[in-house]
């Protein structure tokens, strides 16, 4: 047996390095910045395409690289109708999550560049998948529920479209607003699981769309972006803001998991939270369900006071959705719309320095033993 010496053991890769990036950091202490741009002042102050180039091209845009940058993401939005085809094959109880992952990677073959893994060739790509993500669900819900896709608005952001798109309204301005705003707090969030995998897909060379497709695969997972279709659940269980102490007093009890809170990161609480939750406060007052914010504050007393944990983004995304109008199961495809274009200025950054992520596992299976087979040379 080999004598290599133990290598230490993180479980889940807890607190190890595991790349340099200079996209985005999280801070423990409750702080986020995208290239050095705090997470609250750009929520309050920019749009999601502006950060969605920053993201890319590692600067803010001028009026003119803006406006080009969105006219280039509109003209982009339309599926190729070999796509749309087959999305119309698969199943009617397909989640959206699953259509969004397989049209990612059907789109690959149509991309001219797809084989080119050069800056300015990955950079178009990244706006090509920005684009095209956002219409992958909002197509694929319509197909879903028997009803035609509604042709583009290339007059509307990227939020307004996706509304338009899923209703057939264009919505009120401060609709799309609020929609700009969790767009930017989706946006990026360093070596997040699905951002990770999209990396070490990246790194085996491998194209930015069959990176894009693990990131897609990995996000579903409801300990990461399935965690808010997973919160609302437990929502709609609770109903009202009274019951809520008791729903978690017990939910502890059974030592259920239960999906809204804790953080691998942050210690001293989400930095997207106070956000959202004003979102939530706001959204309520204007639909008249103002029950869910409450719920939620209820919730996160509670955890904080028996676990010492704080709520994540997620808690307060998923009543956001839901009095927007969503169905439950489009709440992660939403935040991958946001989230691809992080997504994709990890690709291109790998691209640029690359390295291929391997890392080693640790063997606890048996010890080295001899091997004893059914016959001298062992066939049966």
């Amino acid at each position: 047996m080999s004598t290599e010496t133990k290598p230490a053991y993180s479980p889940g890769l807890a607190g190890v390095i595991a790349g340099e990036t200079e996209i985005c950091w999280v801070d423990p202490n409750a702080g986020l910045m995208y290239r050095g741009y705090d997470i609250h002042e750009m929520a309050e102050q920019a749009n999601f395409e502006e950060v969605a180039y920053l993201l890319l091209n590692g600067e803010l845009p001028t009026i003119e690289q803006r406006e080009k940058f969105r006219s280039q993401i509109a003209q982009a939005r339309p599926l190729p109708k070999e796509v749309l085809e087959t999305l119309r094959l698969m199943p009617k109880n397909t989640h959206p999550m699953d259509m969004l992952r397989t049209g990612v990677s059907m789109l690959a073959p149509f991309d001219p560049e797809l084989n080119d893994h050069s800056h300015a060739a990955n950079i178009r790509k990244a706006i090509r998948l920005i684009a095209k993500v956002s219409t992958l669900i909002t197509d694929g819900y319509r197909i879903q529920q028997g009803k035609d896709p509604l042709p583009e608005r290339p007059e509307l952001t990227l939020a307004g479209n996706l509304f338009y798109k899923l209703s057939g309204e264009v919505p009120q301005d401060w609709k799309i607003r609020m929609m700009d705003t969790i767009f930017i707090l989706y946006a990026d969030h360093e070596f997040n699981a699905s951002t990770f995998a999209a990396r070490v897909t990246a790194s085996t060379l491998a194209d930015m769309y069959a990176a894009v497709t693990s990131a897609c695969g990995t996000l579903k997972g409801p300990l990461h972006g399935g965690a808010n279709e997973e919160s609302m659940r437990m929502l709609d269980e609770i109903k009202t803001p009274d019951r809520a102490e008791k729903w978690m007093m017990d939910a502890l009890a059974r030592k259920a998991k239960i999906m809204g809170f804790g953080h691998r990161v942050y210690k001293e609480g989400d930095s997207r939270v106070p956000i959202m939750r004003e979102i939530g406060r706001d959204l309520g007052k204007r639909v008249g369900k103002e029950q869910w914010v409450p719920i939620c504050e209820n919730l996160e007393a509670t955890m904080e006071r028996e676990k010492h944990l704080c709520a994540n983004v997620d808690l307060y995304a998923a009543p956001v959705f839901t009095m927007f109008g969503f169905d439950p199961s489009l709440n992660t495809p939403i935040f991958a719309a946001s989230r691809i274009a992080g997504w994709c200025a990890h690709v291109v950054e790998q691209h640029d320095h690359n390295r291929l992520i391997r890392p080693r596992s640790l063997y606890t299976g048996p010890a080295a033993r001899p091997f004893k087979g059914i016959s001298p040379n062992g066939a049966k």
